[in-house]
């Protein structure tokens, strides 16, 4: 009722003859709209107070450990051979950017995109760097949380232990290789990310945003890819797996543990900074944005 009232009003305030048809917008916002809508979301970034951006990032990082934890459960089933385990797997890891783009959430990686500001002078660097910091933190901290209600609820244990035994392998498949090579999965991971945050930023409605970031999210997932945020969950859990007694027989359980979890995410996060950053944000700022007089010193 109250939008056929809105639509009389503004028909009422239409002088008398026009017959102009009004028509709502539904197609998704260009590349350069969709540049001006990034651009602004990554000023009011930086001027979000530092408890609130963490606060907000611990809902991230505990969302997409939520997409990391459905992950193990879809792809525990030995009965799916490995190409459609890996899709159906980045089809559920999916959930985590949904309830990240849906419901509102600070995500390191997505934040990679404040750069375009950055280059557009709508922010400082030292603004940027801020929310950076206390942004990876605090989905840290969301991730770290999510793993100690997982591990106390006993979901480790379903499907007869085998969600436990898949956490170990899938945490120690990602310290095992060299320190470069997860540095260049984090860069082909954040491209997709990026480029799936900007499909959530053009879109026009939440089916829009949800259908959107599905191919990109299950793609970077079923193809291997290193996202740092994700492994602030798939590497502690399956530390807490291991120490549970689950996955002994996993290949390089050895190597699973803090100082492996912390190799992992260096090149993980630095690879994803670079991927977002230099290949998504500033690549379309350059094909879309526009400069800006220099940001407010002071922010």
């Amino acid at each position: 009722m109250g939008k056929n009232m809105m639509d009389d009003d503004k028909r009422r305030e239409r002088p008398k003859g026009d017959t102009t048809v009004l028509r709502i917008g539904v197609n998704a916002l260009t590349p350069v709209e969709t540049e001006e809508a990034v651009e602004n979301a990554g000023v009011a970034k930086t001027r979000l107070a530092g408890g609130r951006a963490f606060v907000s990032a611990m809902f991230a990082g505990a969302f997409i450990g939520f997409g990391a934890l459905f992950f193990l459960i879809v792809t525990a089933d030995p009965a799916m051979t490995w190409g459609p385990k890996r899709f159906v797997g980045g089809l559920a890891f999916c959930m985590g950017l949904v309830l990240v783009l849906c419901c509102g959430a600070e995500l390191f990686t997505g934040n990679s995109l404040m750069v375009s500001d950055l280059a557009a002078r709508k922010v400082t660097a030292r603004g940027m760097l801020r929310n950076w910091v206390i942004v990876w933190f605090g989905n840290l901290a969301g991730a770290l949380l999510l793993v100690t209600l997982v591990t106390m609820a006993g979901t480790m244990g379903l499907a007869d232990g085998a969600v436990g035994d898949l956490a170990v392998a899938t945490a120690a498949a990602k310290v095992t290789p060299a320190w470069g090579t997860l540095f260049v999965r984090g860069i082909l991971c954040n491209v997709l990310v990026c480029l799936a945050v900007r499909i959530g930023f053009a879109a026009r409605s939440v089916a829009d945003k949800v259908l959107g970031i599905l191919l990109p999210i299950a793609g970077f997932v079923a193809m291997g890819f290193e996202h740092c945020v994700a492994n602030m969950f798939f590497l502690p859990m399956g530390l807490a797996a291991k120490l549970l007694g689950y996955g002994a027989d996993a290949a390089g359980v050895g190597a699973l543990d803090v100082p492996g979890i912390l190799f992992n995410l260096s090149a993980a996060t630095l690879g994803n900074i670079l991927g977002g950053s230099l290949f998504v944000a500033l690549a379309y700022w350059y094909l879309n944005g526009k400069a800006s007089a220099p940001a407010d010193k002071a922010r």
